[in-house]
């Protein structure tokens, strides 16, 4: 291959092209992301019938399976030799089992608890490995097409605003669909599947000539304990995956929860609830371009307290907001229309400040790639993105035994015990504020290496 081109070097209209279809590749994937975030806990429980601690238990297992298969991906993607380089192969691969899998993740057979157990830990599992085939080399390119930080946190803001709003489109379907019950949820399984397909394959389409001349990844094969040993003298990328790890452990006990937050504990109506997440996800986008700015000119460490410093208070309100009076309307004059209102407004900050777990760990990480001699991107975005599964492993199973424990029952909508109902407000406040504090406590002694850094 001739010297590798920095995407800054390309004419300026190509450099467009690469970073509105560097955003248009997160879209598939963070549609699912988002309907499996915010649904597929509550389909078991309440559409399917399983108990909370064995839904927990088929996310935990598909999820630990994806943290396994990133590691093979991540040293297959960076040993793929092709004209269009070694992530875009797997993208295009990955995308038709992706979309098919994601349509039946919705389906369940007749049967019975263990049935359906079963059911839907295979397709969790053909999922989570489609899913990586696609989602684990794109996120590699964003280190090899530019060195320059800013352009590299141009690309990311770019790939989180296509994912947020795909996931609104997401959303939206939920909130027409669900409340159809079980062929809702279908339907809305095989729209989401489609977008997954088309997306990813226009975003290989558009980063095709990038891909062609930028950086590729050197090295020789490591064994895992090689790998092991680099990632534990790389300091940077310690701190980094710490970070996302309890960010990423954060929202992912946020969202599963979410609904069942609005509708039993707030006494917000259903078809409100599922409406109710499209405002968290417009903020979480317009939080992404708050804190790029932000990080831009006051450096990413300055972003990134301010936006956990917005999540950490806004969790302790939702902890002590008043639920709303069931008996009357949600906009009804008076004291509902107030409870109303904050719980909106105490909705529109947490995505505000939630958009800093999808924005600032990955706009770090390629300082952390830099700062290894080989620069293997394959190789630490696979952790990190294993970082990411293990914590919305633990936090998916632990929400499910903390909700069995507090005698949370599955398919009763309303009526849930007083207990079940504080274990809720912990997990959608307190428990998720707790691990952002830790997170910047790990951040504290990030070397301070950006350019526009003076905070």
């Amino acid at each position: 291959m001739a010297e590798p081109i920095d995407l800054l070097e390309l004419p300026a209209a190509l450099r467009r092209r690469t970073v509105l279809a560097y955003g248009l590749g997160d879209a598939g994937t963070g549609l699912a992301a988002a309907l499996i975030g915010f649904y597929l806990f509550v389909f078991y429980t309440q559409i399917a019938g399983l108990p909370p601690w064995l839904a927990g238990l088929v996310l935990m297992v598909g999820r630990l399976w994806d943290a396994i298969n990133d590691q093979l991906l991540g040293w297959l993607s960076d040993r793929t030799r092709s004209r269009f380089g070694p992530r875009l192969p797997w993208m295009v691969w990955s995308a038709v089992p992706l979309g098919l899998s994601m349509a039946l993740m919705w389906w369940f057979p007749p049967g019975g608890e263990l049935l359906r157990f079963g059911w839907f830990v295979l397709i969790s599992v053909v999922f989570m490995a489609a899913y990586t085939g696609v989602n684990l080399p794109f996120c590699a390119l964003a280190t090899e097409l530019s060195e320059d930080t800013r352009l590299r946190t141009r690309l990311n803001a770019a790939r989180f605003t296509g994912s947020i709003l795909s996931s609104l489109l997401g959303l939206m379907l939920g909130a027409l669909l669900v409340g159809y019950g079980a062929p809702g949820y279908l339907a809305m399984g095989v729209a989401a599947g489609a977008v997954v397909v088309v997306g990813t394959l226009l975003s290989a389409w558009g980063l095709a000539p990038a891909a062609r001349v930028c950086r590729r990844p050197s090295g020789s094969p490591e064994p895992i304990t090689a790998q092991l040993g680099r990632i534990r003298r790389n300091g940077r990328f310690l701190r980094m995956v710490g970070l996302y790890l309890l960010l990423w452990g954060a929202l992912q006990l946020m969202q599963p929860v979410s609904l069942l937050y609005l509708t039993e504990v707030m006494h917000l109506p259903q078809a409100w609830s599922t409406w109710m997440l499209i405002p968290f996800q417009l903020s979480a986008m317009a939080g992404l371009e708050l804190w790029s700015r932000l990080a831009a000119r006051r450096g990413r460490l300055f972003a990134l307290r301010w936006g956990c410093g917005v999540w950490i208070a806004m969790g302790g309100l939702a902890m002590v907001l008043v639920p709303l009076d069931a008996a009357a309307a949600p906009l009804a004059p008076g004291g509902n229309g107030l409870k109303f209102s904050l719980l909106v407004g105490v909705v529109i900050l947490l995505g505000l400040g939630a958009a800093t777990a999808y924005l600032l760990p990955w706009s770090l990480l390629p300082d952390a790639i830099d700062a290894d001699p080989e620069r293997p991107a394959g190789l630490f975005t696979a952790w990190m993105v294993m970082t990411q599964k293990l914590g919305s492993a633990v936090s998916v199973f632990l929400l499910g035994n903390l909700l069995s424990w507090s005698g949370y029952v599955a398919g009763l909508v309303g009526g849930q015990p007083h207990p079940a109902l504080v274990m809720i407000r912990l997990c959608i406040g307190l428990i998720p504020a707790v691990l952002v504090v830790l997170g910047l406590v790990v951040m504290r002694h990030w070397p301070q290496t950006d350019g526009s850094q003076r905070a």
